[in-house]
Protein backbone atom coordinates (compact mmCIF):
# COMPACT_ATOMS: atom_id res chain seq x y z
CA UNK A 1 0.00 0.00 0.00
CA UNK A 2 0.98 3.65 -1.14
CA UNK A 3 -0.02 5.92 2.07
CA UNK A 4 0.71 9.92 1.14
CA UNK A 5 0.96 10.96 4.90
CA UNK A 6 1.28 14.82 6.02
CA UNK A 7 0.66 16.98 9.16
CA UNK A 8 0.74 20.45 10.30
CA UNK A 9 -0.59 21.96 6.90
CA UNK A 10 -1.95 25.03 8.82
CA UNK A 11 -3.20 26.18 5.85
CA UNK A 12 0.12 26.48 3.69
CA UNK A 13 -1.48 26.67 -0.05
CA UNK A 14 1.92 25.55 -1.67
CA UNK A 15 1.73 22.45 0.46
CA UNK A 16 -1.62 21.52 -0.44
CA UNK A 17 -0.99 21.78 -3.79
CA UNK A 18 1.91 19.56 -3.15
CA UNK A 19 -0.61 17.13 -1.13
CA UNK A 20 -2.84 17.20 -4.23
CA UNK A 21 0.15 15.96 -7.31
CA UNK A 22 1.30 13.39 -4.67
CA UNK A 23 -2.12 11.97 -4.24
CA UNK A 24 -1.83 11.02 -7.44
CA UNK A 25 0.40 7.78 -6.12
CA UNK A 26 -1.21 7.17 -3.33
CA UNK A 27 -3.71 4.35 -2.46
CA UNK A 28 -4.97 6.36 0.61
CA UNK A 29 -4.11 9.77 2.53
CA UNK A 30 -3.01 10.00 6.42
CA UNK A 31 -3.67 13.43 8.03
CA UNK A 32 -2.16 13.48 11.30
CA UNK A 33 -3.73 16.74 12.40
CA UNK A 34 -3.15 20.90 12.80
CA UNK A 35 -4.53 20.79 8.55
CA UNK A 36 -6.21 24.44 9.75
CA UNK A 37 -5.03 27.67 12.22
CA UNK A 38 -7.37 27.26 14.92
CA UNK A 39 -10.40 26.20 12.70
CA UNK A 40 -10.17 29.39 9.98
CA UNK A 41 -11.45 28.25 6.96
CA UNK A 42 -11.41 23.93 7.88
CA UNK A 43 -14.36 23.55 6.09
CA UNK A 44 -12.56 24.77 2.54
CA UNK A 45 -9.27 22.88 3.43
CA UNK A 46 -11.64 19.58 3.71
CA UNK A 47 -13.59 20.23 0.78
CA UNK A 48 -10.50 20.33 -1.57
CA UNK A 49 -9.22 17.68 0.11
CA UNK A 50 -12.46 15.88 -0.43
CA UNK A 51 -12.41 16.73 -4.09
CA UNK A 52 -8.98 14.25 -4.72
CA UNK A 53 -11.41 11.10 -4.71
CA UNK A 54 -9.36 9.39 -2.27
CA UNK A 55 -9.77 8.19 1.20
CA UNK A 56 -8.32 10.26 3.38
CA UNK A 57 -8.22 9.56 7.41
CA UNK A 58 -7.97 12.28 9.73
CA UNK A 59 -7.20 13.15 13.40
CA UNK A 60 -7.47 16.31 15.20
CA UNK A 61 -4.46 18.48 15.74
CA UNK A 62 -4.44 20.82 18.63
CA UNK A 63 -6.03 23.52 16.37
CA UNK A 64 -8.91 21.37 15.62
CA UNK A 65 -11.50 20.78 17.83
CA UNK A 66 -13.08 17.08 17.64
CA UNK A 67 -16.65 18.99 17.31
CA UNK A 68 -15.89 20.31 14.31
CA UNK A 69 -13.60 17.77 12.74
CA UNK A 70 -16.21 15.28 13.22
CA UNK A 71 -18.94 16.63 12.08
CA UNK A 72 -17.29 18.25 8.86
CA UNK A 73 -16.19 14.73 8.33
CA UNK A 74 -19.73 13.14 8.30
CA UNK A 75 -20.53 15.87 5.44
CA UNK A 76 -17.48 14.44 3.03
CA UNK A 77 -17.97 11.11 1.28
CA UNK A 78 -13.85 10.75 0.97
CA UNK A 79 -12.90 11.89 4.76
CA UNK A 80 -12.34 9.23 7.69
CA UNK A 81 -12.34 10.89 11.24
CA UNK A 82 -10.44 8.40 12.63
CA UNK A 83 -9.71 10.31 15.97
CA UNK A 84 -9.69 8.16 18.99
CA UNK A 85 -11.27 4.78 16.20
CA UNK A 86 -9.66 2.04 14.34
CA UNK A 87 -10.02 2.09 10.61
CA UNK A 88 -9.49 -1.57 8.46
CA UNK A 89 -8.62 -1.29 4.91
CA UNK A 90 -7.94 -4.54 3.22
CA UNK A 91 -4.77 -5.76 5.20
CA UNK A 92 -4.45 -2.95 7.62
CA UNK A 93 -5.55 -1.39 10.77
CA UNK A 94 -5.31 2.07 11.40
CA UNK A 95 -5.76 3.85 15.05
CA UNK A 96 -5.69 7.41 15.12
CA UNK A 97 -4.72 9.70 18.58
CA UNK A 98 -5.50 13.48 17.97
CA UNK A 99 -5.34 16.64 19.69
CA UNK A 100 -2.33 17.34 22.18
CA UNK A 101 0.90 17.19 21.60
CA UNK A 102 1.74 19.25 24.90
CA UNK A 103 2.17 16.41 27.60
CA UNK A 104 4.87 13.82 28.47
CA UNK A 105 2.57 11.60 30.36
CA UNK A 106 -1.65 11.44 28.84
CA UNK A 107 -3.21 9.46 31.20
CA UNK A 108 -6.32 9.59 28.43
CA UNK A 109 -4.12 7.60 25.66
CA UNK A 110 -3.30 5.14 28.32
CA UNK A 111 -7.13 4.24 29.01
CA UNK A 112 -7.98 4.14 25.27
CA UNK A 113 -4.76 1.93 24.57
CA UNK A 114 -6.30 -0.78 26.44
CA UNK A 115 -9.06 -0.59 23.29
CA UNK A 116 -6.66 0.00 20.99
CA UNK A 117 -5.04 -3.08 22.00
CA UNK A 118 -8.24 -5.53 21.96
CA UNK A 119 -8.65 -4.60 18.53
CA UNK A 120 -4.93 -5.67 17.23
CA UNK A 121 -5.48 -9.10 19.11
CA UNK A 122 -8.27 -9.09 16.67
CA UNK A 123 -6.71 -8.04 13.58
CA UNK A 124 -3.39 -9.93 13.85
CA UNK A 125 -2.75 -10.67 10.75
CA UNK A 126 -2.76 -6.84 9.63
CA UNK A 127 -0.18 -4.21 9.26
CA UNK A 128 -0.98 -1.59 12.20
CA UNK A 129 -0.47 2.27 11.22
CA UNK A 130 -1.01 4.50 14.10
CA UNK A 131 -1.14 7.73 13.68
CA UNK A 132 -0.88 10.75 16.25
CA UNK A 133 -0.67 14.07 16.34
CA UNK A 134 1.95 14.25 19.33
CA UNK A 135 5.52 12.60 19.04
CA UNK A 136 6.42 9.55 20.67
CA UNK A 137 9.38 10.56 23.50
CA UNK A 138 12.91 10.22 22.64
CA UNK A 139 13.01 9.85 18.67
CA UNK A 140 14.26 12.44 15.82
CA UNK A 141 10.97 13.53 15.65
CA UNK A 142 10.56 14.81 19.63
CA UNK A 143 13.58 16.75 19.49
CA UNK A 144 13.49 20.83 20.49
CA UNK A 145 17.23 21.70 19.94
CA UNK A 146 18.93 18.68 22.93
CA UNK A 147 15.54 18.13 24.40
CA UNK A 148 13.18 15.75 23.81
CA UNK A 149 9.65 16.77 24.41
CA UNK A 150 7.67 13.79 22.76
CA UNK A 151 4.77 11.65 24.83
CA UNK A 152 6.05 8.88 26.64
CA UNK A 153 2.70 7.11 27.18
CA UNK A 154 2.85 6.49 23.37
CA UNK A 155 6.25 5.48 23.22
CA UNK A 156 5.32 3.25 25.79
CA UNK A 157 2.36 1.66 24.00
CA UNK A 158 4.66 1.45 20.58
CA UNK A 159 7.14 -0.63 22.94
CA UNK A 160 4.15 -2.54 23.75
CA UNK A 161 2.21 -3.55 20.49
CA UNK A 162 4.81 -3.19 17.93
CA UNK A 163 3.15 -1.16 15.42
CA UNK A 164 4.13 -0.92 12.19
CA UNK A 165 4.19 2.14 11.24
CA UNK A 166 3.53 5.81 13.62
CA UNK A 167 3.23 8.76 11.69
CA UNK A 168 3.09 11.62 14.01
CA UNK A 169 3.68 15.52 13.70
CA UNK A 170 3.03 18.54 15.85
CA UNK A 171 7.11 19.88 16.56
CA UNK A 172 7.06 21.61 12.64
CA UNK A 173 11.48 21.48 13.28
CA UNK A 174 10.87 18.05 13.04
CA UNK A 175 9.02 17.72 9.72
CA UNK A 176 10.61 15.11 7.35
CA UNK A 177 12.43 13.61 9.92
CA UNK A 178 12.10 9.47 10.81
CA UNK A 179 13.65 7.26 13.36
CA UNK A 180 13.16 3.70 14.79
CA UNK A 181 11.62 1.85 18.31
CA UNK A 182 12.68 -0.94 18.07
CA UNK A 183 11.33 -2.44 14.45
CA UNK A 184 8.89 0.53 14.14
CA UNK A 185 8.88 3.41 11.59
CA UNK A 186 8.39 6.63 13.12
CA UNK A 187 8.03 9.52 10.78
CA UNK A 188 7.43 13.40 10.60
CA UNK A 189 6.05 13.52 7.09
CA UNK A 190 5.71 17.63 7.52
CA UNK A 191 2.90 19.81 5.38
CA UNK A 192 4.06 18.67 1.97
CA UNK A 193 3.54 15.03 2.60
CA UNK A 194 5.56 11.73 2.25
CA UNK A 195 5.03 8.53 0.13
CA UNK A 196 5.22 5.68 2.15
CA UNK A 197 5.42 2.45 0.84
CA UNK A 198 3.48 -0.50 3.30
Amino acid sequence: MKILAFVDLHRNGKALEEIKKKSKKADIIVCAGDISIFENKLDKLLFQLNSLKKEILIIRGNHESEESLKYLSKLLSNIKYIDEKSYIKDDYLFLGYGGGGFSMVDKHFIKLSKRFEKKIKKNRDKKIILVTHAPPYKTKIDRIGKESCGNKSIKNFILKVKPDLVISGHLHENSGKKDKISTTIVINPGPFGKIINI
